[in-house]
């Protein structure tokens, strides 16, 4: 799938860094965690699955274009049983700054390429992040379904993050959704989806070193009886694995 980028007003959420890597590539390690909760009704149905694993992210240079790669390896836990499982992610930006989908096996959202922060901003972002005063208000494609998303992002203080000085984000959003659920495509929704969260990015490359989003869906189920309530919760956790600041 080809996707245009973000205009630059808002400070390239998804935008990955278009700038060549190294000859010899580059990588960065991440430990990831999750959540997913999900209830209907008044409580007569429940579920809460948690994830714990670790990631790669590698960025090489294919001729013009340059390949984005996350590979995650995790414990998934539903309370009943736990099961390892892995997922992949594929992007390459083309050099004319578009972005295509090359491959998406991360059914979980639980690599660095699948979440609402990018993973690397490009060098002009990374100045207009630091010079952001108040919120910036701006659109957003929903994740799940085909509407948009209406939110604004703010500055962080910067701060050391391990070794790493880092400058931060705020992102928060909101909007209508209707359609199926991503991971229950037996149940129709009506109601309402926000998504909120913080990123951290190294001051120096711009590579993303922490984020903590998460994305909260309400509303009714259509196709029940009745006007049952419906509460989806997904918080991802993802931090990149740096080395401890001595005293």
């Amino acid at each position: 799938m080809k996707r245009a980028l973000p205009p630059i007003t808002a400070l390239a959420v998804l935008i990955l860094w278009t700038q060549a890597p190294s000859a010899a590539g580059t990588e960065q390690a991440y430990n990831v965690a999750g959540k997913d909760s999900f209830s209907i009704g008044a409580g007569d149905i429940r579920s809460e699955v948690s994830y714990a694993g670790k990631q790669t992210l590698s960025l090489r240079r294919r001729g013009k274009t340059t390949r984005y790669e996350a590979r995650v390896t995790y414990t998934r836990s539903d309370g009943a049983a736990s099961t390892d499982a892995t997922g992949t992610y594929v992007a390459d930006v083309l050099p004319s700054g578009d972005t295509l989908d090359a491959a998406n096996g991360d059914p979980d959202y639980l690599t660095v390429l699948n979440q609402p922060f990018a993973a690397r901003l490009d060098p002009q972002t990374l100045v207009d992040l630091r010079r952001l005063r108040g919120a910036l208000p701006f659109d957003f494609p929903s994740p799940f379904v085909g509407s948009t998303l209406h939110g604004h992002l703010a500055h962080l203080p910067a701060g050391p993050l391990g070794t790493r000085k880092a400058i931060g984000v705020r992102f928060e959003a909101a909007g209508p959704m209707k359609g199926a659920l991503p991971d229950r495509p037996g149940l129709t929704l009506d109601g309402r989806i926000s998504m909120r969260g913080n990123a951290y990015y190294d001051a120096r490359d711009a590579m993303l070193l922490a984020l903590e989003t998460t994305v909260t869906i309400t509303g009714f189920v259509s196709n029940r009886s009745g006007k049952d309530p419906v509460t989806i919760v997904y918080h991802r956790s993802i931090r990149a694995a740096l080395p401890e600041r001595t005293p």
